[in-house]
């Protein structure tokens, strides 16, 4: 395992972790000397007892220090361990298991005297008159309610402070061990935690400078887990939008890019009109002629305002529909009427095909007729010696009337359907070209016009067969859906 010296997380976790353990185990090291260094003395204490009422036992018929009473003290020295005193009923040693005596004659503590008397067991330490420190106790010597003195054990100290040495020691390494233990678990605990913290701190380095790259990789199902998958998925959505921004940023320079061009092809053409009028160098006869093409110009650039315009505030929301029902055979015969002459000089018939039942649409009559002039004018434009059918009809299943122009034109390659509904583009047999008169606007136009009507729009289109334009509209009174029925003779491409 690897740990990273600097990270001041992790430092500080196995810090407060080991302190936390070493004052835990140490707490629980004391209480455990305490407890069990009280256990062991009130053990060996409630064993002297007994062991001391065994001798009364055996003297409690001796009021007297004889030879075979001190024989007996002798033989408990050995059997208990223990040193072995008789005291009379003023205290006075009278009696002794060691050899030499010494110790006759002195006179046990008034205290533990009167409490033998009393009938009560007395515990005290004593070490003087020994080398060492002694637990002793002492008990009445007496036979029934006769009492004679008492009877005093003393055992070494000694023996208990080994064994309380020896549970210390033991706790010790207890402590040690828990210490060991506690690293290596605070070291695999803090690392699990600051681990994603440092791919955090990493990723959140590489956001600010604009990289979105990084994900941070985790299995945590903790809270940890959960920040992770906050800022892998804020992360997304920062790089969404950055995308975004950066296609945005893209079509904002197409689109000015566009507009110039687009403006810039009259106005040259104007300006070297105007220059050659004013040098004198156009015939007089010839002038109204380029007076002509100039005012076509000034109109061609005047309907690229208009689309422009039309166009941001219909992607800004900034249009309000007024919703009537539309008589939309009405509409198609009004304007079937409108493009017949231009479309008899490129030897072109429009049909209007006609329903017995009228279908009415839900819609703003005006954008709904600008919807169905740009497609009838592209219908008209790019059809020569064919046809145009315009029809339309109620499809109630679906709460739409469903709108369609077809003709027999020369038709759009599949690569570029999808593209027609972009701005300022245009397409001839498949291949973008320019058109006089034409903004390249048109059909982004028909678009937002359609999507405002939740609606939807669809092209059929094959090359050198012609085009078919299918528009749903939300049927008057019907239901307000529209979803586009693919035919399966032609490649279909639809926007909703």
């Amino acid at each position: 395992m690897y740990l990273n010296p600097n990270t001041s997380i992790l430092r500080k976790m196995l810090t407060s972790s080991i302190v936390t353990v070493l004052l835990g185990l140490c707490a629980v090291g004391l209480v455990i000397s305490l407890f069990a260094k009280s256990y062991i003395v009130n053990s060996k204490s409630s064993e002297m007892i007994r062991q001391a009422k065994q001798v009364n036992l055996a003297i409690q018929n001796q009021t007297e220090p004889t030879d075979s009473f001190k024989e007996q003290l002798r033989f408990f020295d050995q059997a208990y361990d223990s040193r072995v005193w008789i005291f009379d009923l003023h205290g006075n040693i009278v009696a002794t298991s060691s050899k030499d005596e010494v110790n006759i004659g002195k006179i046990i503590s008034t205290d533990v005297v009167n409490q033998v008397l009393n009938g009560e067991p007395a515990i005290w330490n004593q070490s003087e008159g020994f080398k060492e420190g002694m637990l002793s106790i002492a008990v009445p010597w007496g036979k029934d309610n006769d009492v004679y003195g008492g009877i005093v054990l003393h055992s070494p100290l000694k023996g208990m402070d080994e064994t309380i040495a020896q549970l210390r020691e033991t706790i010790l390494w207890v402590t040690l061990f828990g210490i060991f233990f506690s690293i290596i678990v605070s070291s695999y605990l803090s690392w699990s935690i600051t681990r994603p913290i440092q791919q955090i701190d990493k990723a959140a380095a590489k956001i600010a400078v604009g990289d979105y790259s990084e994900r941070i990789q985790t299995d945590a199902k903790d809270e940890i887990g959960e920040l992770a998958t906050t800022i892998n998925h804020m992360v997304e959505q920062l790089e969404r939008v950055d995308l975004e921004k950066k296609q945005l940023n893209q079509l904002r320079h197409d689109f000015l890019a566009n507009v110039s061009h687009e403006l810039r092809t009259p106005l040259t053409a104007m300006q070297g009109f105007l220059e050659a009028l004013q040098d004198g160098l156009i015939e007089e006869g010839a002038r109204d002629k380029y007076y002509e093409i100039m005012y076509n110009e000034t109109l061609h650039m005047n309907r690229l305002v208009d689309d422009i315009t039309d166009l941001m505030k219909l992607e800004n929301k900034e249009i309000d529909l007024v919703w009537l029902a539309v008589d939309v055979q009405a509409m198609l015969a009004k304007l079937s009427f409108k493009f017949q002459p231009e479309a008899e000089l490129r030897g072109t018939v429009i049909h209007c095909l006609t329903d017995e039942h009228a279908p009415q649409a839900h819609a703003d009559p005006d954008r709904l007729e600008q919807i169905l002039n740009n497609l009838i004018k592209n219908a008209v434009k790019f059809t020569e010696n064919g046809t145009i059918e315009l029809q339309a009809r109620a499809v109630p299943s679906e709460g739409c009337v469903l709108i369609t122009v077809t003709d027999t034109g020369i038709g759009i390659s599949p690569e570029d359907q999808g593209l027609i509904w972009e701005r300022f583009f245009k397409v001839e047999r498949g291949r973008p070209v320019k058109h006089k008169g034409s903004s390249g606007l048109g059909l982004a136009i028909v678009r937002e016009l359609v999507e405002l009507h939740k609606g939807s729009i669809c092209v059929r289109s094959e090359l050198g067969r012609g085009s078919a334009f299918e528009v749903r509209i939300p049927l008057y009174g019907g239901r307000q859906s529209a979803e586009p029925t693919a035919l399966p003779a032609l490649r279909l491409h639809c926007l909703r």
